[in-house]
């Protein structure tokens, strides 16, 4: 059992070039709930690899698989390229070509004919600002603002222009195959545009009849002006900072950040804040005053989960950087509002959704220790979650897929139990295990939320007592008369 009691959910992401279990399981008991993989960088016995490891060390921790999505990379160099301010550089699409001091190759082989001069092209999350002077045929030649280095693979931006790509690439397609054949809980996927991206995306889910959920990643205008339409059809947003403020205004990022997060919250669907939360662990021990100051403003705006990518990728300090976001997080939950009045809004039926935001209040309102709740799929779990209330969800689902996809939601602990015939041998078996797992004493005030035993959904029972009380009263009543 993972014994950190922050309420929000930290992603971060696992190179196949470091991910033993030993690694992972430290992350994990860091304060880690969710593993990203990236399949920009790795192929697919990488991946393979990390989510036999993953496995291995908690059926709890929930698996994101990035895909591409209508993106546009460098292709891979032997050595780092060099740029000065001043000097030109030439740029050529084709895939096929490892990138080198004399051409940089992109992903898109029509990337020349796509990109009017005079336009900006940004590389590495904007690291790199190449202005578009001039083309030679099929070469498109770029004037250096600034010094840098180009690596492999790396993002490539052109601000306010509009490039038509597919909203699926071959290789995202073999990523989601195997994420199916995997049972992997989660795909983001890079650049959704509209909500016909996430269609797409659903359709190849489909396929292999997967339960995958979608996490919408926001990286551009188009998906910041799609966001109602996107979230309709999608299980979850990431507001993915990097590419986001490159095709975006930066001083714009804050409020359209915040903006995200609160339609989120009211369609009761999970939200990821990304990008450079700790750059500078990636290197350092210690976090920046800034960085600090990020987190805490994510976890005032109420997000679900924050996300970590170079820093536990390939940083020198990932378990540091992992439990630094804890600490924080820890440190700002204490501090900030204990319940989000968020409109009501019918969900899973309106007796279901009332006793959600009741028991949430409640709570709060008698200083219960927690709330103990039962779920099939987590859409109950989810509606609860919403309120951000102070204390622990501590959900009993009825599956182990439900268990890891509620490792998005804020302030929901998870624990495996079979569905029970009676309401009293639910409360019996969940106490019991309460008192080992979260240190509940007999003395303790719970909220007691549960559903349907008979097989529907929902909740449609609610109790409150201390767990003697409640215990006792269970193997009573659970007696045969």
């Amino acid at each position: 059992m993972n014994k950190v009691r922050k309420r929000t959910k930290i992603v971060a992401t696992i190179s196949d070039k470091n991910c033993e279990p030993d690694f992972i399981r430290q992350l994990y008991e860091a304060g880690m709930d969710v593993v990203r993989i990236n399949s920009a960088h790795l192929d697919l016995s990488g991946a393979l690899r990390i989510i036999r490891n993953v496995r291995e060390v908690s059926d709890k921790i929930a698996i994101l698989i990035d895909t591409k999505g209508p993106e546009i990379r460098t292709t891979l160099c032997d050595n780092p390229i060099t740029v000065k301010k001043g000097k030109t550089i030439k740029i050529a699409g084709d895939p096929e070509q490892k990138s080198s001091q004399d051409m940089l190759y992109v992903s898109l082989r029509r990337f020349v004919e796509e990109i009017p001069l005079g336009a900006m092209v940004m590389i590495d999350d904007g690291e790199i600002e190449l202005k578009a002077v001039r083309k030679e045929g099929d070469i498109l030649v770029c004037k250096a603002e600034n010094d840098g280095i180009i690596g492999s693979r790396k993002s490539v931006n052109v601000p306010g222009v509009k490039i038509e790509l597919p909203s699926l690439t071959d290789k995202d397609r073999v990523f989601i195959k195997m994420a199916a054949e995997n049972d992997i809980e989660f795909i983001a996927h890079s650049f959704v545009r509209s909500r016909q991206d996430a269609l797409d995306v659903q359709a190849e889910i489909d396929k292999y009849k997967s339960g995958i959920k979608i996490i919408a990643k926001i990286e551009n205008q188009e998906g910041v002006e799609n966001i109602t339409d996107i979230l309709e059809v999608v299980y979850g947003i990431m507001v993915a900072r990097g590419d986001l403020a490159i095709e975006i205004p930066y001083e714009k990022i804050p409020s359209i950040q915040r903006m995200i997060i609160s339609r989120c919250i009211y369609c009761r669907k999970p939200v990821i804040v990304a990008t450079q939360m700790l750059h500078s662990m990636i290197a350092n021990p210690r976090p920046t005053r800034a960085e600090v100051s990020d987190i805490a403003n994510a976890i005032y705006s109420q997000t679900d989960a924050i996300m970590l990518s170079g820093e536990t990728a390939n940083g020198k300090y990932p378990v540091e950087a992992v439990r630094t976001m804890t600490k924080v997080a820890i440190e700002v939950e204490r501090n900030k509002e204990k319940f989000l009045d968020t409109p009501f809004i019918n969900v899973t039926g309106e007796i279901s959704s009332y006793l959600a935001k009741v028991a949430v209040e409640t709570s709060i309102r008698i200083g219960a220790k927690g709330i103990i709740a039962d779920t099939s799929g987590g859409r109950t779990i989810k509606d609860m979650a919403a309120y951000r209330g102070y204390n622990l969800i501590l959900a009993q689902c009825y599956t182990t897929r439900a268990m890891r996809e509620l490792a998005l939601s804020y302030g929901v602990y998870t624990s495996y139990q079979e569905r029970r015939e009676s309401i009293d041998e639910f409360i019996r078996i969940a106490l019991d295990k309460m008192t080992t797992t979260h240190d509940f004493n007999g003395d303790d005030v719970v909220v007691v939320l549960a559903g349907n035993f008979s097989g529907g959904s929902g909740f449609s029972f609610i109790e409150v007592g201390t767990v003697d009380y409640l215990v006792n009263r269970a193997r009573i009543s659970g007696k045969p008369g």
